[in-house]
């Protein structure tokens, strides 16, 4: 599931090969992406944008892509078999060295340069949490703007900060013992503070890849509570719940025991009243 992490690490891997090449050949989906009109033009530089991947080419336009579930861009090549379908292909792009293909994109579009500088989607969204230098107190700021959402809901929005998906978002949740139901409002500027950078920590951390790891520990399994709905806690013993939050209905692992009621503030689920006792210091790190 592409998440920040995994779009920058496409970003990394495509400009070993795209920047300063000429795209001999472009096709793609006629209805997404004017293809064809790439062809000629060099390519200047390959950039990640929280989940967005940005090719830029050397006249200032720029092919926009985002990958949402499913989606992803592989590298082949030339007469080298590839691991999908063709008709998966949203784009597919030539240079004298190698074959690049968009599968399965969620959006793809060629933007103008004026197009790009303007672009609503692309402006809107937060700091990018794998950037060189994340400005805290500006991310900070732009959750008190959410104070009424949940905080398994602010933590996805990209308009906050960009790259957390579902797979981080239950994840950094549980390793702080936060409850995803509570409103931000709930959640003191520190421990904001923390789970940002307990984000930056595993999402850097993950750039290495290629399988995204939150847990190290030896009996192989890599995730806390993400994907393990009905397993045991880790540390708990507790049943991991899945529930979907948000009008998008994304879904959030969590676990009942570790990640009780914020104090003070009503949770969206019910919980027993013991529950709010069972509190434990927040696991830092992949350990």
């Amino acid at each position: 599931m592409p998440e920040g992490d995994t779009i920058h690490r496409t970003a990394t891997r495509l400009r070993r090969y795209l920047p300063g090449r000429e795209i001999v050949s472009a096709r793609g989906r006629e209805w997404l992406i004017d293809a064809p009109a790439m062809t000629g033009a060099m390519i200047a530089d390959v950039e990640a944008r929280g989940k967005h991947l940005l090719i830029k080419l050397a006249d200032g336009r720029v092919i926009h892509g985002h990958s949402g579930m499913t989606g992803s861009w592989h590298v082949y090549a030339h007469g080298e078999a590839w691991t999908k379908p063709e008709k998966y292909a949203g784009l597919v792009i030539e240079t004298s060295d190698v074959v690049v293909v968009f599968f399965s994109p969620k959006q793809l579009e060629l933007l103008s340069p004026d197009g790009f500088r303007r672009h609503r989607q692309l402006l809107a969204l937060g700091p990018d949490l794998l950037a060189t230098d994340v400005d805290m107190e500006n991310v900070i700021a732009r959750f008190r703007r959410h104070h009424a959402a949940p905080l398994g809901v602010a933590v996805m929005n990209q308009a906050i900060c960009s790259g957390i998906g579902n797979v981080y978002k239950s994840e950094l949740l549980f390793l702080h013992n936060l409850d995803p139901f509570a409103r931000v409002a709930a959640i003191d500027d520190s421990s904001l503070r923390d789970l940002l950078d307990l984000a930056r920590e595993l999402m850097h951390f993950n750039l290495q890849g290629p399988k995204r790891t939150t847990r190290t520990e030896g009996d192989g399994g890599r995730l806390w509570v993400y994907g393990r709905r009905g397993d045991p806690c880790y540390l708990c013993g507790s049943a991991i719940h899945l529930t979907r939050q948000g009008d998008a209905g994304r879904t959030t692992y969590w676990c009942p025991e570790c990640q009780p009621p914020a104090f003070g503030y009503e949770s969206a689920r019910p919980v027993r009243d013991d529950a709010v006792q069972k509190r434990r210091p927040p696991i830092r790190g992949c350990g």
